[in-house]
């Protein structure tokens, strides 16, 4: 696809333009009671144009190409009919990466090989147990190249997988998720998953009804990471210079500087994680407070967002970096949190007197931008503790709660590891995130989903 870049930078008669290409293979498996349902393999590709007409930008993007020539031309004549653009500036410059004219890299369903035999002998057992098991798995390969007039020639391939597993009995509360994010599946163990659903659904084997309030409350690194990476989603910089998020202060101004959490707490994001690699370049096909089509091809550096508990930088593209007099700190596609911690899950559990673990957030969205106030349901196993022991399962609520603010309560941070969002799996996977002790989390009242 290389060829496709090269010969829209050759068709192009705007004053600048990019080019991005992104070809994707994608294997997945689909099964419910136990059985199988569904499996398919699909091929997908894109390209965008984006031509400059002075401080203009105009952009086009087709997943098929018959006609190049009249894409590019749709892509300048958009420039054209555009206003100024705010973000306007320069094109990134560089040379050309020395896998720029490489082909696609693909999946076959062979990576499924253990995975589904293994996942077969579950069935097996499930069925046997009176358990019945739900779930999906995926994998992905993404090839981007990206191709500018000013000479910058680059390449990345992403390859991204995740299988989520849902066990179900017929008792009340019977129902429970597990779920892990994957590179190549060589580190997924169907018995090790399976093993955390039966053992959940263990819990369930005693019902408890919890009025509405405030409870102590752990949360798994999985429900820790659907809330942080909405609180990273809203942390841009524009957008709290202009007063309108958590992250603006009051008066004026953003409250980069501020302690929003304990004095070890760091939230950050690195393109070159050794665990979690992601796309080491800007790739932007539209702008927004969070990214820039003139940015396109930008390196992206590790940037720390909350350092020693102090919130250290916010999202910044090289125009309103330039507008704040600040440095760029571009959004990057993985976000990591620690706390210094060293306990997990588990060991959280057995220090605790009473309270409930939260194991999954669903149904998320925002009731307050100014204070990032989120409201959403769990589902699938909050659980009673008492004792340093799970007691039983108990009902499901809706809670009212902030992520930042959460971040300023929380008494007692774990080990950070790799984990899945549950709400954000098709969005956001790459996260590494500790399991936290929120001393008086809000369950504002008692939901009746299952």
């Amino acid at each position: 696809m290389s060829e496709v870049v090269e010969r829209a930078l050759g068709l192009s008669q705007a004053d600048g333009c990019v080019v991005v290409v992104r070809e994707s293979s994608s294997v997945d498996l689909r099964w419910a009671n136990n059985t199988l349902t569904t499996n398919g393999t699909g091929r997908s590709r894109s390209v965008t144009v984006i031509s400059v007409m002075g401080e203009s930008v105009g952009v086009r993007s087709a997943s098929v190409v018959d006609d190049l020539d009249a894409l590019v031309r749709a892509s300048e004549q958009a420039a054209r009919e555009a206003g100024p653009a705010e973000d306007a500036g320069p094109l990134v410059t560089g040379g050309a990466a020395t896998d720029f004219g490489e082909a696609a890299e693909t999946c076959t369903t062979a990576v499924f090989e253990r995975f589904a035999r293994e996942l077969g002998a579950s069935f097996d057992e499930a069925r046997g147990s009176g358990r019945r098991l739900f779930g999906y798995a995926t994998h992905d390969v993404t090839t981007t190249w990206l191709g500018a007039s000013t000479g910058l020639r680059l390449r990345h391939v992403q390859p991204t997988g995740y299988v989520e597993l849902t066990g179900k009995n017929d008792r009340p509360g019977g129902s429970t998720w597990v779920g892990k994010h994957t590179v190549d599946w060589s580190d997924v163990d169907v018995p090790v998953l399976d093993a955390e659903v039966q053992r959940r659904l263990g819990w369930a084997s005693r019902h408890v009804d919890l009025p509405a309030g405030r409870y102590e409350t752990i949360l798994p690194p999985s429900a820790v990471a659907d809330l942080m990476v909405y609180l990273y989603w809203t942390a841009t910089g524009r957008d709290a210079a202009e007063g309108r998020t958590v992250f603006s202060r009051p008066g004026g101004g953003t409250r980069v500087g501020e302690h929003v959490g304990p004095a070890g707490l760091r939230l950050w994001s690195d393109p070159a994680d050794r665990s979690l690699p992601t796309s080491p370049f800007m790739v932007s096909t539209g702008s927004s407070s969070t990214a820039s089509v003139f940015d396109n091809g930008l390196a992206l550096p590790a940037t720390d967002w909350i350092s020693g508990g102090a919130l250290s930088a916010l999202v910044q593209t090289r125009a309103t970096a330039q507008q704040a007099g600040i440095s760029v700190t571009p959004f990057v596609d993985n976000l990591l949190l620690d706390g210094g911690g060293t306990k997990t899950t588990e060991e959280l559990v057995a220090s605790t007197e009473r309270g409930l673990l939260l194991t999954c957030l669903w149904y998320i969205r925002v009731v307050d931008p100014e204070t990032l106030l989120l409201t959403g349901l769990s589902r699938d196993g909050v659980y009673l503790v008492e004792g340093g022991e799970v007691t039983g399962v108990v009902n499901n609520f809706r809670f009212n709660e902030s992520p930042l603010d959460l971040l300023g309560r929380t008494s007692e941070i774990g080990v950070s590891v790799p984990t899945l969002p549950r709400e954000w799996s098709d969005y956001f996977t790459w996260v590494r995130m500790p399991a936290v002790r929120v001393p008086n989390f809000n369950m504002s009242s008692v939901s009746q989903a299952s």
